[in-house]
């Protein structure tokens, strides 16, 4: 009979990053944990296994992410003491994804103790996550405690999309799976999830009655740097639209969820993706725009144009910059028209969500031409909020219009602004969107996580789109860089009477 002594009990976790000496491993995923560790969140007895294809023995590999952390700046930088804890939790398997046997080596480390949780983080091609889930299913290694963490992008299309999902669904089930979006993870998305639904303010005015148009901006002014071959086959589109973009509109957009449960949470994600209004011939070619940056002056130097970057074909017709128009077809906002666009080589680095409100319905002060009220929500690189409003301003005697004799004053309204930061609010050292997402993977809290038919839905609606650019129709528009990308952009948003929020 076994004693209470000879009872093994499960250890706190193994992390398993494949991809383990990526770009993605030691300048995201490493600096997070590293964080979680320093704060004290990240839970006890855990290891953090790197595997890759280089041959590193466990004190090369923690060398090798040693040396890598010289490159982070300021307060996140650890100590050498600091680093030297952190790096007990380092081990490294050294593998080859593609043969069996490398699995097997992979399962003998883990047996080694009984984790209670283990997370196996795919930071690979994505053309190897089917290789990676099928493999690890045929070493055992698709326990009941094991979760798997995809990161993006999880296809290029609808149909490789669908692909990689079935794949990981023969092996795993719903709730192991943990489809990451780093933009979900961000403390300024979760405000906005807090500004929208622990609010009484705003809920009454969110509606197409009150609101005019919503415009979401992801800028960046850096170009594609030295990722132009992943770029090249990835573009704006794919990068950003059909994941962060969209996931910013749900949020904007979504009824009231019942609870706070992921489940509920998506359900309702899930009903704004499937209300897109579907594209036709005609909304293709006049609401969606695809830009291409050119030559131009980015911070106060020149800059080559995409096609002079390293690693992109000539003549590449990839596009670095999408603006877009569409509809939410439900009552709630039907015939609001919503904005998105990102693009590289942009004026400035920024992203943000503008709610602009319709006029009032009888004015009768007098206000700056296109003055209106406006909530600007901030995510990057400032987080939070702006309300504008209208306030009293100078008022001017009429002397050609009386009334019963008497001159008229009229009262000029001026554009004053609210402003909350909430880094200097709640201070910089907040949780990052990485530390944040795997620390949920951890605790097995899905809320910031996209689910199958969420993600699937998304590429339907985008997979139009991806179709008429492939049959050749709307080719790039070339814009220079350090500018708002192609005026074809503004020409699109003028026509329903409205400007970017930067034209203003």
């Amino acid at each position: 009979m076994q004693s209470t002594t000879d009872i093994v009990k499960p250890a706190g976790f193994d992390l398993i990053l494949f991809g383990g000496t990526g770009d993605l491993a030691w300048r995201k995923l490493m600096p997070a944990l590293f964080q979680a560790f320093r704060h004290g969140s990240l839970p006890e007895g855990g290891r953090i296994i790197g595997v890759a294809r280089d041959d590193l023995s466990d004190a090369q590999y923690r060398s090798l992410i040693a040396s890598r952390f010289r490159d982070v700046e300021g307060p996140k930088q650890p100590s050498a003491a600091e680093f030297d804890r952190f790096a007990a939790l380092l081990h490294y398997v050294r593998m080859d994804l593609s043969k069996a046997e490398d699995y097997q080596r992979l399962a003998a480390t883990l047996a080694e103790r009984q984790a209670a949780t283990v997370v196996m983080y795919v930071a690979t091609a994505p053309g190897l996550f089917t290789t990676v889930v099928e493999q690890l299913a045929a070493a055992g290694l698709n326990t009941p405690h094991t979760r798997v963490v995809l990161e993006k992008p999880l296809g290029h299309d609808l149909e490789s999309n669908r692909a990689i999902n079935e794949s990981v669904a023969r092996v795993f089930g719903e709730r192991q799976v943990f489809r990451i979006d780093h933009y979900l993870g961000k403390p300024s998305v979760q405000n906005l999830f807090a500004l929208r639904f622990g609010n009484a303010l705003f809920e009454p005015l969110w509606r197409r009655e009150t609101i005019a148009n919503i415009q979401i901006t992801i800028a960046e002014d850096l170009g594609v740097e030295k990722r132009g071959n992943f770029y090249d086959s990835t573009g704006a589109l794919r990068d950003m639209v059909q994941n962060h973009a969209l996931q910013l509109l749900c949020a904007i957009a979504m009824e009231p969820p019942i609870n706070a449960h992921a489940d509920a949470i998506r359900d309702e994600k899930l009903k704004v993706l499937r209300s897109l209004k579907a594209w036709t011939p005609e909304t293709l070619s006049q609401h969606v725009i695809r830009g291409q940056y050119s030559a131009g002056n980015s911070g106060g130097k020149a800059v080559p144009g995409y096609l002079q970057e390293a690693g992109v074909p000539a003549g590449s017709s990839t596009e670095t910059y999408v603006a877009l128009r569409t509809e939410i077809e439900n009552w709630r906002w039907a015939g609001v028209p919503f904005y998105i666009r990102t693009g590289k080589r942009l004026a400035s680095r920024e992203a943000h969500i503008v709610v602009n409100f319709r006029p009032t319905p009888h004015p009768i002060f007098k206000a700056p031409i296109g003055a209106a009220n406006k909530l600007v929500i901030n995510l990057q690189p400032r987080d939070g909020l702006e309300l504008h409003l209208l306030a009293e301003g100078q008022a001017q005697r009429n002397t050609g219009a009386h009334l019963g004799g008497s001159s008229v004053a009229t009262q000029t309204l001026a554009p004053v602004q609210l402003d909350l930061d909430f880094d200097k609010r709640f201070g910089n050292e907040r949780v990052g969107a990485y530390e944040r997402l795997l620390l949920d993977v951890i605790d097995g809290r899905l809320n910031l996580f996209v689910r199958s038919d969420e993600q699937e839905e998304a590429w339907h609606w985008v997979q139009p789109i991806l179709e008429n650019w492939d049959a050749g129709f709307a080719p790039p528009r070339p814009y220079a860089a350090g500018t708002w990308g192609p005026s074809a952009a503004s020409a699109m948003i003028a026509r329903d009477g409205h400007c970017w929020s930067e034209e203003a």
